[in-house]
């Protein structure tokens, strides 16, 4: 019993052997009588390894489905144009119109279907297809458009005349011709588009150019020019026209460099009323004809600015030549009437009308003149500023636009012009903006606001602008004109005891009293030519007098600077320290003239200004005074210092001449006080006639140094002293000195005796 049971439970060992596990490959586990992968078999519920099927999810001890399209789990569709199905242990992708599955299966992402390249679509023969995401369109050109307004639609023509009606102006000036894409536009007669067949038609007036007789409109060819514009605008009206925009430009430029090159644009107003008049409807003539353009040449210099379009343009301009500048709006520069289809701005800047007759300023100057007394008795002012010169000082511009209104402007224009030379305002100087108005410059409706290298004029109006400059005379009070004329009068009293002292004085003749002597003579003739000569710029000669000034004040300087020699020779030479006269007469009188026959030469204008018979500022001319003064001054300066050294070391030495050394000192340092009254005086006698200030201690210290110089040379030299002493003695006693001369010791009456070193007395 025992063996059979063993023997069937062999039997069962050996099938199941045969046909259960035993007969699975590797991996694999028999199941209902299959083998399958042993990682299946968590899904029998009755192992701890149990797994689901791709697709579904182990929830709890059953495999459920797992939502692909769900919040939870990123779908694999894409990210747009798609719609996400789930289905049991799986999803599909349903694209949306214009979208396909990539790889063609239903799970792929959709990706976008180029219409364009695959399939046949017809965009008509104007259009071109555009692919768009999960679309197309037909893009159309100009004058098409798609039909039905879709977008996907073929494109058809855009009928301009039925869809804008007045595209050509009104039927009474223009008629409207509808051709593929675009129209033409075919003017009645009196009105144009000034060649621009898409341009709206406007009446056309060519009666204002029948000018050529009027006027100095005639001179320098202008005549010919407007003969030209007059054909030329013909021509607009009747679709014809000897000359195009360009030919016609060309032409005014030619014709306005003739005219302003042969000087008669400044012998009469009426000339240049002319010329401005022709330059303003010439730019409005040829402006619609062309395109935004530069132009140069040698008179002038032009600036177009043009914009096309059905709509008026909007937005800043901004037109510059060399020295101008114009800045506007569109806005203002198209205007509130009605738009003709085109906008111009246009900036002429005249390189050589700065100079304009003078009946031109006479209605500004009176008002200039009212103003500026009005101010003065409101501000109570001692001084009185007296109107003495205008004149233009940068380039005559034309600004002008399509506009036809711009007499009054709702928003003001502005003009910067820049100066030809940096000069700031003062009481003296003052920058005008200007417009011309009928043969003469006014400043009506235009403010100017001015640096010193540039004016910038607001104006509520258009016309041809420019910058005038006044310049002021200051008429001085009563207590300037007495500190003038007794501070100069003591100065010339001073220095004129001075040249006698010091030219009759044998006991003290020396080299130093020379260079007094000719440094005196100097000044006192140039303070009595400043004082009766300076102001006199009506009278014939002002360049003679400021010549004189320049040679003598000069002059002063250079015996000051062989002073200075002379001091420095005598501190560190013992031996032959006296300049030759010779040498000092070259130095003292020979390099001023020099100076003086090289600088009027070279500019010879420089010499009288409208102001003052003095050095003229303009082009730099003073430093052909101020420079050689500079020069004295820095080498005096040194000279004193080396002396003043020299004088320290010798007067520590062993054996120092005590007398002599301090003889030497006082005298430098009456010449360092000489100099840095004079050269003092010419730091302020620099802006003398910029400000009233500067005048005022010109004229003081002006007066001081002759004074200065009779009480350092002549009252603080005990020799000098003794000479007045003695002749005033025998002045006042001429007995007692007569009775004292016969009766005194005849040694007593021995000359002094000058060193021959020095030249100095030993008093």
């Amino acid at each position: 019993m025992k063996t059979q049971v063993i023997f069937l439970i062999l039997g069962l060992y050996l099938c199941a052997w045969a046909h259960g596990e035993g007969g699975c490959s590797e991996g694999e586990v028999l199941e209902n009588d299959h083998c399958v992968e042993a990682q299946d078999s968590s899904r029998r519920g009755d192992s701890p390894q149990k797994r689901c099927d791709d697709g579904f999810v182990l929830t709890g001890e059953e495999c459920t489905d797992k939502d692909e399209c769900g919040d939870f789990v990123t779908p694999t569709c894409g990210q747009s144009y798609l719609i996400c199905i789930n289905t049991p242990g799986s999803y599909r992708c349903i694209c949306s119109e214009g979208f396909r599955n990539h790889g063609e299966v239903d799970t792929g992402a959709c990706e976008d279907v180029n219409e364009c390249k695959e399939k046949s679509l017809d965009c008509g023969q104007h259009g071109t297809c555009t692919n768009t995401p999960g679309s197309y369109k037909c893009t159309c050109l100009e004058g098409f458009r798609n039909k039905n307004n879709d977008t996907r639609a073929s494109c058809e023509d855009i009928d301009e005349c039925k869809t804008d009606p007045g595209i050509c102006g009104s039927k009474s000036e223009g008629n409207c011709t509808n051709t593929p894409g675009s129209y033409t536009c075919v003017c009645r007669p009196g009105h144009s588009n000034y060649g621009n067949t898409k341009g709206k038609c406007t009446e056309l007036s060519c009666d204002g150019f029948h000018g050529s007789g009027s006027g100095g409109q005639a001179v320098g060819g202008l005549g010919r020019l407007w003969e030209k514009m007059r054909k030329n605008c013909e021509g607009l009206i009747s679709g014809g026209g000897e000359a195009t925009g360009q030919g016609l430009l060309q032409d005014v430029l030619t014709g306005t460099d003739e005219f302003l090159s042969s000087g008669q644009s400044v012998g009469d107003s009426t000339q240049v009323t002319g010329l401005l008049t022709m330059m303003e409807k010439a730019m409005m003539l040829i402006g619609p004809q062309m395109n935004s353009t530069t132009r140069s040449s040698p008179h002038t210099e032009t600036k177009l600015a043009v914009k096309r379009g059905r709509t008026p343009p909007t937005g800043p301009v901004m037109l510059s030549t060399g020295n101008a500048s114009f800045n506007t709006s569109w806005e203002m520069a198209a205007g509130n009437g009605t738009y003709p289809g085109f906008t111009v701005a246009a900036l002429v800047s005249y390189k050589s009308l700065n100079s304009t007759p003078d009946s031109s300023f006479q209605d500004l100057r009176e008002k200039m003149k009212m103003e500026e007394e009005e101010r003065r008795q409101k501000e109570e002012q001692k001084e009185k500023k007296v109107l003495t010169e205008l004149q233009v000082v940068s380039n005559v511009v034309t600004a002008c636009v399509s506009n036809p209104d711009t007499h009054k402007l709702d928003q003001n224009v502005s003009l910067t012009f820049k100066h030809p030379q940096e000069r700031n305002e003062s009481e003296r100087l003052r920058y005008v903006c200007v417009f011309w108005d009928r043969d003469s410059w006014s400043q009506r409706g235009c403010v100017s606001s001015s640096t010193s290298t540039h004016t910038v004029c607001s104006c509520n109006h258009l016309s041809s602008f420019a910058v005038l400059m006044a310049l002021y005379d200051i008429k001085h009070t009563f207590e300037l004109q007495l500190i003038t004329w007794v501070g100069l009068a003591v100065s010339l009293a001073c220095l004129f005891v001075c040249i006698l002292t010091f030219g009759l004085c044998r006991s003290i003749k020396g080299t130093r009293t020379t260079i007094h002597l000719h440094l005196s003579l100097c000044l006192f003739l140039a303070d009595l030519i400043f004082l009766c000569g300076i102001s006199r710029t009506q009278k014939a000669g002002c360049g003679l007098v400021a010549g004189l000034l320049h040679y003598f004040f000069l002059a002063a300087f250079s015996w000051m600077l062989l002073e200075g020699v002379q001091l420095y020779r005598m501190v560190v030479k013992v031996f032959h320290t006296n300049l030759r006269p010779a040498y000092m007469m070259a130095a003292g009188y020979g390099a001023p003239l020099a100076i003086v026959i090289i600088s009027a030469i070279a500019y010879p204008q420089g010499y009288g200004t409208d102001q003052h018979c003095w050095l003229s500022l303009e082009r730099g001319f003073i430093w052909a005074f101020f420079g050689p003064v500079c020069i004295i001054i820095f080498i005096n300066a040194f000279f004193f210092i080396i002396t003043l050294w020299k004088l320290a070391e010798k007067l520590t030495s062993l054996n120092p001449d005590l007398s002599n050394l301090q003889m030497i000192k006082g005298f430098t340092m009456t010449a360092v006080a000489q100099l840095c009254v004079l050269g003092g005086m010419w730091m302020f006698g620099c802006f003398m006639f910029q400000s009233v200030a500067m005048v005022y201690l010109f004229t003081i210290l002006n007066s001081l140094q002759g004074a200065l110089i009779f009480i350092l040379h002549c009252l603080m030299s005990k020799p000098v002293r003794d000479e007045y002493a003695k002749f005033l003695s025998g002045f006042c006693a001429p007995e007692k000195m007569r009775y004292t001369e016969y009766t005194s010791n005849p040694s007593s009456q021995q000359p002094l005796k000058t060193s021959p070193s020095t030249g100095q007395s030993q008093i």
